[in-house]
């Protein structure tokens, strides 16, 4: 007796993009049903923003904003903008920690074996995850105004929520290229770990950087979470925009244009 075998689409040239639109949208659904039977999994967006406002503007605040020609009113309104920064970095780690967990779940093996666009998979994660940071900016700009954050241009704070979620979609594609081809989420928690520290830190979100070693200017100079707080902080409280906007908008290009093409490829081929 022959084996009857079933032939599934490999390639996403044989899906036409009205059923990648359909894949994406219906995991996009599957990932939020997903979301509401374990809303623990939202615990850490509405946590971070609090925590991490309320250690930095009361710890800190009072030291940095003298420095900065005021006080801890003074450090808030340098401070917020960055955290929005710091948002767009830290939640993106989560796309790559749980998708490795379906991975080694079996969930992504089953979504391989379906005739779907390999890229929904991932773009549907990419969503998702966006929709996490938007919840998280918004839980952040109500902590905001209760410890005395003022908005001088409207405007300015939808566009660096744009602006935010641009960058953090490229640096899902490197979480999500490390949740496949590492073996397990604490791999991935560690890496992700050993690339923001030094990123956050050495930036200009939580102070300014006219005190730090030349060498380490130059390297905030150029780094894509100073030049992201730094075009927040014109946009939302006005003061020069263009060089950081730019340089963030370049960063966010090249990494994307790098990363996803590797994360797709990786997500066809692990065995």
């Amino acid at each position: 007796m022959s084996a009857v075998t079933t032939q599934i689409p490999t390639a996403d040239v044989r899906i036409p993009l009205r059923g990648h639109l359909r894949h994406t949208g219906a995991l996009i659904r599957r990932n939020l049903l997903w979301i509401r039977q374990d809303p623990e999994s939202m615990f850490d967006a509405l946590l971070m923003p609090i925590v991490f406002t309320l250690l930095f503007v009361y710890v800190f605040g009072g030291s940095i904003g003298q420095a900065l020609g005021g006080g801890q009113s003074q450090y808030v309104q340098y401070v917020i903008p960055g955290m929005l920064a710091m948002n767009s970095m830290t939640l993106s780690q989560g796309v790559g920690t749980g998708f490795s967990q379906d991975f080694n779940s079996g969930v992504m093996d089953r979504f391989r074996s379906l005739p779907i666009g390999r890229g929904s998979v991932l773009f549907a994660k990419i969503a998702v995850e966006l929709f996490r940071m938007l919840f998280a900016t918004v839980v952040l700009m109500v902590v905001a105004a209760l410890v005395g954050f003022h908005i001088t241009h409207w405007a300015g704070l939808f566009a660096t929520v744009g602006l935010s979620a641009l960058f953090a979609s490229s640096i899902m594609w490197v979480f999500l290229t490390l949740g496949v081809m590492l073996k397990n989420a604490q791999s991935v928690q560690a890496m992700g770990f050993l690339v923001l520290f030094p990123l956050q830190f050495g930036s200009s979100i939580f102070a300014p950087t006219q005190s730090m070693p030349g060498w380490l200017q130059h390297f905030t100079d150029y780094n894509p979470l100073s030049t992201l707080a730094d075009a927040a902080r014109g946009l939302m409280l006005g003061g020069p925009v263009a060089h950081d906007l730019w340089i963030t908008v370049a960063w966010s290009v090249a990494i994307t244009a790098v990363a996803a093409p590797l994360a797709i490829h990786k997500f066809r081929t692990k065995t």
